[in-house]
């Protein structure tokens, strides 16, 4: 492990004790071996200055809901050191009392909540304390004779502390076996089958060691052997409706990401995966975020969610003491046996962790078969970990979630207009979003990690395929299909009109649609909510002359919606179309055509603008709008609906 400390950029920090901690604890949490997502804590014991001028000695310990790779000096929270001390010396305190003590003792109350931790960084008589769950530790914790191991690796540099639930309990524990402890003999402390802290009175030393007694760790690992070929190969329905099967056991929709790479095609390959896979987390965090054990998928168990929840429901109900909330029973990762792994989140973000923490799990488990078995902790300890009060006085706060948190929508024509609002509209609700647009600007537009962009165009079948599979590849599945992609076509009377131009139109604005639900039905099945909306004009229901082209394709595409509402009603699909008019905000309305339009009614531009019963602009957010709306809760009981968007239009009322 690389010692990342630079003299120079801890120097720029002066002797601002609080900036060398942000400075160090950042170099702590870039490291995933180290921290993962949250995980790990640093402090340090400084001068608190409050309004009056007056000093109190303080402890500035990370607070909750800071990630120590992006950590600020406002994500510390400075509290009493002495109300800490005083703390310690309880004989019990429950975790919610300790919270609410550590609240009462900050001196800032604009601060986050201190870590629960607080109380042991409290007890180190050192300035800066760290705490990681280094996974080469962890690991060598997690087998038989871990215990032993350490004890050989280091000696009576580190204290060897015991596995105890993390907060109070832990802090007491601690304050009992070092009553006679010398603590100047010490580098550090290794928690069993939690993780290990390093402590000095200045910021590089104890950074410094924590590197070198996690490097020492390593070193016993010894290299690590290929994981040989990644596996690309995956039947992408399959992922679809385990992705449906894990989103009801979990109540709501989530996120499913399959991964064949070669460290995770080999581990799934194990002919013990079930059973090493199977023997609890890397270290009782994780649980939160991972649940204690997999799911195991097998092409010939095609539902193997079912079993996963009752077996989870056993579990609660084996160590319930009746005062308890269960969690929801659904899976956060699983092994696909002979293929990867799949995690699941109901967020990009959430999947992404669990994917970090099933990466670090997966290696040290390999590592830990490697010396000689892969052991964590009883089931027990997991659960009350799991079920923690703290853990369960958030779950009766209850949580917020925007309302397509989890759900995945494919926009046809996604890089400007009607299509580009609707992305920003479905995202800004909280959706995942394929944007599939043969403008290759939409990858520009769109890259980040809650929309993905496909370049390609509607008429070509293969595209509309790449876009769906990328659907699933990148998120699990398919919900929301709005087809909006489409061309106005040179306005020409019939008798003018050319063919080429007719086919066009056609092909673009009526059989792409065709094509894209066609494609999508198979994974709408299994979609959360299923919805398509389908983008028409306000020319089906009030054509106008010399636009016969686009008005005959939009009509034929209201059709097409309508016998797929009444075909795809069965499965649970809501199919509705929206007819918008004058939406100037698109492509299609240069400046030039609508300077010719509004001539030819003889109004100025503006006038033209709001040239409907209301007297109001339609914008493509207003059509977005009522695109959530129809993919949203208050569509839930219509299909086969046509609404216009257009501010009132007098040959249609």
């Amino acid at each position: 492990m690389k010692n990342l400390w630079n003299d120079r950029d801890a120097g720029a920090c002066g002797d601002d004790l609080l900036a060398i901690r942000v400075y160090s604890s950042r170099l702590i949490g870039k490291n995933s071996d180290l921290v993962l997502h949250g995980g790990g804590n640093t402090s340090v014991k400084a001068p608190f200055i409050d309004l009056f001028g007056e000093k109190h000695q303080a402890i500035y310990i990370k607070g909750s809901g800071w990630d120590l790779a992006t950590i600020e000096a406002a994500g510390f929270a400075p509290v009493r050191l002495d109300a800490l001390i005083k703390l310690s010396q309880f004989k019990t305190l429950s975790d919610t009392d300790m919270v609410s003590a550590q609240r009462v003792a900050m001196l800032d109350q604009n601060a986050p909540n201190p870590s629960v931790e607080a109380i042991l960084h409290a007890i180190i008589p050192f300035r800066f304390v760290d705490h990681t769950h280094a996974d080469a530790v962890v690991t060598l914790t997690n087998t038989p004779d871990g215990e032993e191991r350490i004890r050989t690796l280091y000696g009576n540099r580190v204290l060897v502390v015991p596995y105890v639930m993390p907060g109070f309990e832990l802090a007491r524990k601690i304050a009992d076996l070092t009553r006679k402890t010398d603590w100047s003999m010490l580098e550090g402390m290794v928690l069993m089958n939690h993780g290990i802290f390093s402590f000095a009175d200045e910021a590089s030393d104890s950074y410094g060691r924590m590197i070198r007694l996690v490097s020492e760790a390593e070193g016993i690992l010894k290299k690590r052997p290929s994981a040989g070929a990644d596996n690309k190969e995956v039947p992408l329905l399959q992922v679809a409706k385990l992705r449906s099967a894990v989103s009801v056991a979990a109540g709501k929709a989530m996120l499913a990401r399959f991964d064949g790479s070669a460290s995770h095609f080999a581990f799934a390959s194990r002919p013990d995966v079930d059973s090493v896979a199977c023997r609890g987390p890397l270290t009782p965090d994780h649980v939160i975020r991972t649940k204690r054990l997999p799911m195991i998928v097998e092409d010939d168990n095609p539902s193997p969610v079912d079993r996963y929840a009752r077996d989870y429901q056993t579990y609660f109900k084996k160590f319930d003491d009746g005062l308890l909330t269960q969690l929801d029973p659904a899976p956060r990762w699983a092994v696909w046996r002979n293929r990867g792994t799949l995690t699941f989140g109901s967020s990009d973000r959430d999947a992404t962790i669990v994917s970090d923490i099933v990466q670090h799990t997966i290696q040290a488990i390999e590592d830990a078969e490697r010396l000689g078995g892969w052991v964590s902790l009883p089931e027990k300890e997991i659960f009350l970990v799991e079920y923690w009060e703290l853990e369960q006085a958030k779950l009766k706060r209850g949580s917020m979630s925007l309302p397509f948190c989890g759900r995945v929508a494919l926009v046809t024509g996604g890089a400007s207009g009607i299509g580009r609002a609707c992305i920003e509209d479905l995202v800004l609700h909280g959706a995942h979003v394929i944007a599939l647009d043969k403008n290759p600007s939409v990858s520009d537009i769109f890259n980040g990690p809650t929309v993905h962009s496909v370049v390609g165009d509607v008429t070509d079948p293969l595209s509309v395929t790449t876009a769906i599979q990328t659907a699933v590849r990148q998120y699990g599945g398919l919900d929301i299909v709005v087809s909006n992609a489409g061309v106005f076509s040179v306005g020409a009377t019939i008798e003018k009109m050319d063919s080429a131009e007719w086919q066009l139109s056609l092909d673009v604005n009526l059989t792409s649609a065709m094509e894209v639900i066609k494609q999508a039905v198979p994974y709408l099945r299994y979609g959360w909510d299923p919805a398509v909306i389908i983008v028409g004009s306000k020319n089906v229901p009030a054509p106008g002359p010399a636009a016969a082209a686009y008005s005959v394709a939009k009509a034929g595409l209201t059709q097409l919606g309508r016998v797929a509402a009444l075909e795809l009603a069965k499965d649970k699909i809501r199919v509705n179309t929206i007819h918008p008019n004058a939406v100037f905000d698109t492509a299609i309305w240069t400046e030039e055509v609508l300077a010719s339009r509004a001539a030819r009614y003889g109004l100025s531009i503006a006038e033209y603008r709001t040239k409907n019963l209301l007297g109001v602009e339609v914008t493509s957010k207003d059509v977005a709008a009522m695109v959530c709306a129809m993919a949203g809760s208050a569509f839930s009981r219509t299909t086969g609906a046509q609404v216009p968007v257009d501010g009132g239009t007098e040959g249609v009322v």
